[in-house]
């Protein structure tokens, strides 16, 4: 269950990202050689051009993906259905990203330049080393019907359109005493939803329920500890993200 839960992300308040013109970008998809479960890909860009480099990949399994080359290329890894929301966004969490994939589907690397490397027009030669690991295609298979209700609750929660919003207790910081928060939760029906925190400091931490179980946070290696871990009390979820702690009632995630 560790490493299902470790890194996502997930599709919600996905990072907010750089917007791109779709005319601007250009899509390669991924190849694996027969045996091989990762590739290098040398590339260049030029000025603001944009390239979107898809694959495939199943719920549960590992993505890894590194960067090298110019200091001005960066890239984002944007789940299934994102229309520019972010799982990792490289201008801020650097040039290697590790993410435990929350739902099945064509999975984006995007590779851009910013700022003045993108308005004159420079031109950046870079490596993009891509691998996936792990063996969970069988059961992803069989869980199709709850990843693509994942898929739902996730979209809808980046959307803003919510089921359901309040206040939950919460703590940001290790030690912190518990305060309260405002959240809105994105329900698929069956114990699956994604409910979106607003954290004392503004920013927003998304956790993922699949099946009645708290499964996920969007932690990634800019939060540091991206350790998560939740438990049930009665009726009442108490999760730990990061540092971060929250108590989620069960009547937010199934409703009532």
């Amino acid at each position: 269950m560790r490493t299902l839960l470790s890194c996502l992300l997930a599709v919600l308040v996905l990072v907010a990202a750089p917007s791109f013109a779709q005319s601007d970008i250009v899509k390669r998809p991924v190849q694996f050689a027969k045996g091989k479960s990762g590739t290098t890909i040398k590339g260049s860009l030029t000025g603001d051009q944009t390239v979107d480099y898809t694959l495939r990949a199943a719920a549960g399994q590992t993505m890894t993906v590194r960067l090298s080359g110019g200091s001005s290329v960066n890239f984002n890894v944007l789940p299934p259905g994102s229309t520019g929301e972010a799982l990792f966004v490289g201008s801020r969490d650097g040039n290697r990203s590790t993410t435990t994939l929350p739902a099945s589907g064509e999975y984006t690397i995007r590779v851009y330049q910013m700022g003045n490397a993108a308005s004159s027009g420079k031109r950046s030669n870079y490596t993009l080393e891509v691998a996936i690991a792990g063996g969970a295609q069988k059961a992803a298979a069989s869980q199709a019907a709850d990843d693509d209700k994942m898929v739902e609750a996730s979209a809808r929660a980046s959307e803003g359109k919510f089921n359901a919003t309040g206040k939950i207790p919460c703590a940001q910081a290790k030690g912190q005493p518990m305060g309260q928060c405002d959240f809105g939760v994105a329900r698929a029906g069956g114990g699956t939803a994604a409910v979106s925190i607003t954290r004392p400091d503004g920013r927003k931490r998304v956790i993922f329920f699949k099946a009645g179980k708290a499964v996920a946070a969007d932690l990634s290696q800019a939060d540091g500890n991206m350790n998560f871990s939740a438990t049930k009390e009665a009726d009442l979820y108490m999760i730990r993200a990061g540092d971060e702690r929250y108590e989620i009632p069960e009547a937010v995630i199934y409703g009532g």
